[in-house]
């Protein structure tokens, strides 16, 4: 607290020294106070003082020091994430250490961010969620959206709130977030799909593992994927039949070994499995545990056990896209829009990183802040 308190009195200290109120004041023929308002966009400012302020900052070259200016101000700044629930070592967790990290980075400019999870095969959840968030009046959101719909009603009245918001993981445009941080998930999938048959290119049959509840993916983003890799396949590979294969959210686990053996035993010449979401290791697993040393799935994401299945050689690929980094930017975006009062790039696509056994232990997602 100490240490905070003498750095935002350092930072008035070299604001005043670099243009003082007082010499700002004097050229414009205004009071201190008149341009302190001015300064900070204050009310109760005439349209005449107002011309002469900023005549005078024109006419002094004045750059403000954004930095100086909000340590100076003594603002709480609240944000709030909106993310889908999770296991632990899960993608999303990566996402939440990210955040934190960049908060904790911030910490002297007094940012503050909340996470709160919703069930994202439950629109309802996802509302309740939003009704509650937009009760705290947040200066920033964090948003992994549910379908459209849903997400559209809540980011029209953040819009009518003047309440900045960034999509996470799935870009939906027409929403007009302040900025997009995520995959290219169409070009993800064509890439998935390139590099897959790269390895298998006599293939005649793949499996694609997907995850479902009444029928729906998790995400649209894993939908776009699946789009990106049948579009290739269509192109390029177009006599090899790709067999789905269900590992249903509503199972146990030791249910999906069942399904999965049942699918292998009928399926012997199938070889690569692929999946578009961060559960490759489910598949991976099983492969170890049965000893099917001439199949491998691939899949998504430097999640632990995904790691573990590459390292051990049952998964053959995985493609990353630093959902640590993700949750960092967004935060550091948020900062730099609200508190700094900057411009923000609103479209941020994550790299298509592959890996493999080889590279797989050089791959850090911890590498900013």
């Amino acid at each position: 607290m100490v240490f905070s308190s003498l750095i935002r009195t350092f930072a008035r200290v070299m604001a005043i020294e670099k243009t003082r109120i007082k010499d700002i004041a004097e050229r414009a023929g205004v009071s201190t106070g008149t341009v302190d308002r001015v300064l900070h966009n204050r009310p109760n400012v005439s349209k005449k003082a107002l011309a002469k302020v900023q005549r005078a900052l024109e006419e002094m070259d004045y750059k403000p020091n954004m930095y100086a200016s909000a340590l100076a101000y003594n603002k709480d700044y609240h944000f709030v994430s909106i993310i889908p629930k999770h296991e632990s070592e899960a993608y999303w967790e990566e996402v939440e250490e990210g955040e934190q990290m960049c908060c904790e980075r911030y910490s002297d400019f007094r940012i503050f961010n909340k996470v709160l999870y919703y069930n994202r095969f439950s629109p309802e959840t996802f509302a309740k969620v939003m009704n509650d968030v937009l009760k705290q009046e947040p200066d920033g959101v964090i948003v992994v959206p549910s379908n459209i719909e849903v997400t559209r009603r809540y980011t029209d009245i953040m819009h009518e709130r003047n309440i900045p918001f960034i999509l996470l993981d799935s870009y939906m445009p027409d929403l007009k977030p302040l900025s997009f941080y995520g995959q290219d998930s169409f070009a993800s999938g064509y890439f998935a799909a390139r590099m897959l048959m790269m390895i298998a290119p006599k293939e005649k049959e793949i499996m694609l593992m997907k995850q479902m509840r009444n029928g729906n993916v998790a995400s649209k983003q894993q939908e776009n994927r699946e789009t990106g890799f049948r579009h290739y396949m269509h192109d390029h590979f177009p006599s090899v039949k790709i067999t789905e294969v269900n590992l249903s959210l509503d199972d146990k686990r030791d249910k999906y070994d069942v399904i999965l053996e049942d699918f292998f035993t009928n399926h012997p010449s199938v070889h690569h499995c692929i999946t578009f979401n961060s559960k490759a290791h489910l598949v991976g697993e099983y492969l170890l545990k049965s000893n099917r040393r001439n199949i491998q799935i691939m899949g998504y994401d430097m999640v632990p056990k995904n790691a573990e299945c590459v390292r051990q050689g049952s998964i053959s690929f995985l493609i990353a896209q630093h959902a640590y980094m993700q949750g960092y930017a967004c935060i550091d975006t948020l900062f730099r829009a609200i508190v700094l009062k900057k411009e923000v790039d609103p479209i941020n696509y994550m790299p298509i990183e592959l890996l493999s056994k080889e590279n797989i232990d050089f791959y850090r997602r911890k590498n900013i802040g």
